[in-house]
């Protein structure tokens, strides 16, 4: 019998325990890299992350704690990455092991904001990893849900087609499906973009606006979102896939969306600054939303709502006016 690959998970927060949780479903061992020495012998002892999905019990002789993500590194071979993307370059720059022979796998929904690239990109540009051996893992799926076992929705995109199914076996249970894909750009992309769309739905709700402009907006967004994606990379893909389109409606509706949340608190009157203080958890999509303006006054597409959110968060506009103004640009 052929002997399974080894896992490990880099990273220490909820979307990082949703996946250990899901591995342990299916293998013997799984290694787990994350910074904080407390956070490591909590588990070891109470058998669940003190910080995120503190519900979730493990079995620790399943475990391979440590936070030397070098060790961590050398003994896998499949990495899946689940730190925010604003602490990837930080992280790796703590990397003397090499990555030749791994494949790694982003479960980040986000850019890294030092490059403007997508993750996938980040290990191809950086670290001349090939395409064949990076995959991305996106939803529709909330960690929070994972932890609850509610039927749950994954994509497992890599262009090695096998890699992709490999690692959705190892992924699936009762109450995980997975499906694959070949499309880990526009799966990459549509990962980190509902994320700003999701900050937009969220000053939408802090300003007052009811369901039906929330429909609207949502409506509008992955319309925006196929034309961003498409700017960027080019292929025949059905943008209402749930991989896009359902990812995007649950980061936009669902009250487990730390980016609509960060949104909500953004269109009731805090600053970006409070709202990041208030929150423990990090909303990928405000640095997404610098990066992907970014990109595209390179690219030209048409992206109205990413421009309001950009206006909001990075100019100082007053939200009102700006979803004042946005509502007629909205179809």
């Amino acid at each position: 019998m052929e002997k399974s690959p080894k896992f490990a998970v880099i990273g220490g927060g909820s979307w990082a325990t949703a996946i250990v949780k899901m591995l342990c479903e299916n293998v013997d061992e799984v290694s787990w890299y994350m910074r904080s020495v407390y956070a490591l012998e909590h588990i070891k002892k109470q058998e669940h992350n003190p910080n995120y999905l503190s519900s979730v019990e493990f079995d620790v002789n399943q475990l391979k704690l440590s936070n030397d993500i070098n060790k961590v590194i050398e003994e896998a071979d499949y990495l899946i990455f689940a730190v925010p993307s604003a602490f990837l370059k930080r992280e790796l720059e703590k990397v003397t092991a090499s990555f030749d022979g791994k494949i790694i796998f982003s479960a980040i929904k986000g850019i890294v904001p030092e490059t403007s690239l997508i993750v996938g990109e980040h290990f191809h540009v950086t670290y001349d990893i090939p395409y064949e051996n990076i995959g991305v893992i996106t939803g529709p799926c909330h960690a929070e849900e994972v932890a609850l076992e509610r039927l749950s929705y994954l994509t497992i995109a890599c262009a090695d087609e096998e890699k992709a199914k490999m690692l959705a076996m190892y992924l699936s249970s009762d109450y995980i499906n997975c499906k694959t894909s070949d499309d880990i750009f526009g799966t990459e992309y549509a990962a980190m973009l509902k994320n700003i769309y999701a900050i937009a739905a969220g000053i939408a709700h802090g300003l007052g606006y009811g369901d039906n402009f929330q429909s609207v907006l949502m409506s509008n967004a992955i319309r925006e979102m196929k034309k961003f994606i498409k700017k960027v990379h080019k292929m025949k893909r059905n943008i209402n896939d749930s991989a896009y389109l359902g990812d995007l409606l649950v980061t936009g509706y669902s009250i487990f969306s730390r980016n609509r949340m960060f949104g909500n608190m953004i269109g009731k009157g805090y600053t970006v600054k409070s709202a990041q203080m208030e929150m423990s958890m990090v909303a990928e999509g405000y640095y997404a939303t610098e990066s992907a303006y970014k990109i595209n006054r390179e690219k030209g597409a048409k992206t109205p709502i990413i421009n309001a959110v950009y206006a909001i968060l990075y100019e100082g506009k007053d939200p009102k006016k700006v979803f004042q103004k946005l509502s007629d640009k909205l179809d």
